[in-house]
């Protein structure tokens, strides 16, 4: 299977939980598409069979400046596609994944999971999860 893992990050703490979900990918085979919100190939990213994006929760629990900008120019090219979620808040109640878990259902694109959200650092019981979910999205 091909997915994107696509992310942005801010403190490093989404930034280790898509380096954890891109290492479970690779050693079970799959072929993958890794980067930044700002530096990833939006062709590139929605030809993948699942696209996996994670974002911290900023401000009012919104995404990342890169990561909306991103996710706005693939959005309507989504359709179809197996889409997961997840990032890593300070504050707040994981509003912004559901949030943005509506947006891409209303673009047209299935959960690939439910949306993956780790408080601060990720500690290894974190990282063991973003395996676990990680493998859970491409089955």
């Amino acid at each position: 299977m091909k997915a994107a893992v696509i992310y942005a990050s801010t403190t490093g703490n989404t930034e280790t939980m898509a380096r954890a979900i891109n290492d479970v990918l690779k050693e079970t085979g799959n072929e993958v598409v890794y980067g930044t919100a700002t530096e990833a190939d939006k062709a590139l990213v929605t030809g993948c069979d699942v696209l996996l994006l994670g974002s911290p929760a900023m401000g009012a629990e919104t995404l990342e400046d890169s990561m909306e900008d991103f996710y706005s120019a693939i959005e309507g090219s989504i359709k179809g596609r197996k889409v997961g979620l997840f990032g890593s808040y300070d504050w707040g109640d994981g509003q912004w994944l559901r949030d943005w878990e509506d947006r891409i259902k209303n673009a047209g694109a299935t959960s690939a999971a439910e949306p993956l959200m780790v408080h601060l650092t990720p500690e290894d019981s974190d990282i063991e999860k973003c395996k676990e979910w990680a493998k859970s999205t491409v089955k």
